[in-house]
């Protein structure tokens, strides 16, 4: 909680935007963002969504601990082995006690950081709860272009206006930037991938 909330500074005061003009860009209101920064309380996803596409970032970007990009898209529980492990011919080993999380305290939707820093993609494994809905605006999904892999259960995705309902090992590539809300429409937990690189930058 507290390292998201540094992270969140770091890249408002990136922009040199003060708190007031984060506020009005994301509409998450100006005290919850200062007690996010100060570590006194830690983001829904909506909420996530919303300060993500203010600050044109994705969502993995944004959780991760410094800098943006691909080569820097990390979550925010770390273990020694958070960045990997150096593996024979160059490769990379970590483990999955090290690999970081973060879940949503509203929802209990829970994402797991797949990829290390030095992937060119940020590969994220997502378990959605039944009956678990997260919307995110359009503007979480600028210069960015994404992958959604369904590995198990149910996954509702709107996309706009268009409804998709997709099952264990259906896949969805997003096109243009738009309001999407995922949702787990189902009994059990939906698992899925979402592969995400920058096609720009902001």
């Amino acid at each position: 909680m507290a390292a998201f909330g540094e992270r969140l500074r770091t890249e408002r005061h990136a922009r040199s935007w003060p708190i007031e003009r984060l506020a009005v860009a994301s509409g998450v209101s100006r005290a919850m963002i200062s007690k996010i920064e100060r570590g006194e309380s830690s983001p829904t996803a909506v909420v996530l969504g919303k300060l993500s596409a203010a600050l044109e970032l994705s969502v993995s970007e944004l959780l991760g601990p410094g800098g943006t990009g691909p080569a820097n898209l990390t979550g925010e529980k770390t273990g020694a082995g958070g960045a990997g492990d150096p593996a024979p011919g160059g490769g990379v080993v970590r483990r999955a006690a090290d690999t970081p999380e973060w879940r949503d305290p509203d929802t209990g939707y829970l994402r797991r950081q797949v990829s290390t820093p030095r992937f060119p993609a940020a590969v994220t494994e997502v378990t959605l709860p039944p009956g678990a809905r997260v919307p995110y605006p359009a503007g979480a999904y600028a210069f960015i272009a994404q992958l959604v892999w369904v590995l198990s259960g149910q996954l509702t995705l709107t996309d706009g206006p268009a409804v998709h309902a997709l099952a264990a090992g259906d896949t969805f590539e997003l096109g243009e930037p738009r309001p999407r809300e995922f949702r787990n429409d189902g009994t059990g937990d939906c698992r899925y991938l979402v592969i995400v690189t920058r096609t720009a930058t902001p």
